[in-house]
C-alpha cells in the first residue's frame, strides 16, 4: 500500500485536566462545525459511540479497534480516517491504550444543513458536462482509507484552524470544509471509476479515458492524444480531469504504474530496472524517485520487505 501520511503531533491533555481515562474529549465549536479531540489512557472494549452529525474522524496516535455498521472490527491506526454517517452507532476497543502510551483521534463533526448547501452548489455549478453528469455526494461503502497528502494537509490546517484563538477562524474553516469535502469526494469518485473502466469503457468520457490508460500503461501514454481521446483541448483536458479526480492525468498516470510495480516487486526474479521498464518508465532513477515519494521507501527496499513476508 502507498505510504500513509500522518497528522501533526497534537498535545496531550495534561494529567490534571482529564475527566475520564477513557475517551477524554477536548471540544472546539465553530459555526458549522465541532472539533473534538478524543483520548484514552487505559485499555478498553466495545465503548460506544454516536454522533448526531457527519463525523470525519482520524487517528493520531496508538490504536483502536473499531467496529462499524454491522461489519467485523477493523483495526485503525495513526495515518487513517473514517467517515461515519450521523447517527450512526459504533463500539470502540482500546487494547493497547495505556497512561504511558494512549490513543489519540480527532472527529470533526459537521452540520448536516451545511453540507446539503456545499452538495447542491456543486451539483448546480460543477455538474456542467452533460457527458459526466453525476451526484457530488458522499459514498459510504469505502468509510475507511489511508490519508494520502492532500487530505493530510487539509485536516492538519483544520485542526489549527478551530483551535486557534482567531476570531476570523470561522472563516478559514469554512474555505477548508469545502476543500476537504471536494477532495474527498474526487477520490471516492477516481476510485469508483478506476474500478468501473474495465467494464463500461464507452459509457462516458471518464471511464473511456482511465480504460485507455489502463491498457496503454505499459507504453508511453502522450498527453495529446488522451485529449483527442476526450474531444478536449490539452489545456481543457487537464482542467477537466484535475475537477473530475483531484489529481492531474499525469500524477494518475505514475500512482498506476507504481501500483503495477508493487505487483512486480513481489517476484524475486524481477530486478529494480526491469520493473521500471515494464511499468512503462524510460528512466529509472526517476521511477526510484516517484516510488519512494509514493511507498516512503525505495523499491529495493519495498522488495526486501515484501519478500521476507513471503518467508
Amino acid at each position: 500500500m502507498p505510504v500513509k501520511k500522518f497528522l501533526d503531533p497534537i498535545d496531550l491533555t495534561p494529567p490534571d485536566r482529564l475527566d475520564t481515562l477513557v475517551e477524554n474529549r477536548r471540544v472546539y465549536n465553530l459555526h458549522n462545525c465541532e472539533f473534538n479531540v478524543y483520548e484514552s489512557f487505559q485499555a478498553a472494549y466495545r465503548v460506544p459511540l454516536r454522533f448526531n452529525d457527519l463525523t470525519i474522524s482520524s487517528m493520531v496516535r496508538g490504536k483502536k479497534i473499531m467496529h462499524l455498521f454491522d461489519e467485523p472490527g477493523f483495526e485503525y491506526l495513526p495515518g487513517e480516517t473514517t467517515i461515519i454517517p450521523a447517527n450512526e452507532p459504533m463500539a470502540i476497543d482500546f487494547p493497547e491504550a495505556q497512561f504511558t502510551d494512549p490513543t489519540q483521534c480527532i472527529a470533526l463533526t459537521v452540520d448536516g444543513q451545511y453540507i446539503n448547501q456545499i452538495m447542491h452548489y456543486l451539483n448546480e455549478y460543477y455538474n456542467s458536462d452533460k457527458q459526466e453528469l453525476y451526484d457530488w455526494k458522499l459514498k459510504f461503502n469505502e468509510h475507511h482509507f489511508d490519508n494520502d497528502s492532500e487530505i493530510t494537509g487539509i485536516i492538519n490546517k483544520l485542526i489549527r484552524i478551530c483551535s486557534s484563538d482567531d476570531k476570523t477562524k470561522n472563516i478559514f474553516a469554512d474555505l477548508s470544509l469545502k476543500e476537504l469535502f471536494i477532495r474527498l469526494m474526487q477520490s471516492q469518485r477516481l476510485s469508483q471509476v478506476s474500478a468501473e473502466c474495465m467494464d463500461n469503457t464507452n459509457s462516458n468520457r471518464s471511464h473511456y479515458v482511465l480504460h485507455y490508460i489502463q491498457e496503454h500503461l505499459l507504453e508511453k501514454i502522450a498527453i495529446d492524444e488522451l485529449s483527442r481521446k476526450a474531444y478536449l483541448s490539452r489545456n481543457m483536458f487537464f482542467k477537466w480531469f484535475k475537477e473530475q479526480f483531484g489529481i492531474t492525468p499525469l500524477e494518475y498516470i505514475t500512482r498506476e504504474r507504481i501500483r503495477l510495480a508493487r505487483q512486480l516487486l513481489s517476484d524475486r526474479r524481477n530486478t529494480v530496472t526491469s520493473v521500471s521498464q515494464q511499468c512503462g518508465f524510460s528512466d529509472v532513477n526517476y521511477f526510484i524517485r516517484a516510488f519512494k515519494k509514493s511507498e516512503g521507501i525505495t523499491p529495493k527496499n519495498w522488495q526486501y520487505a515484501s519478500l521476507s513476508t513471503q518467508e
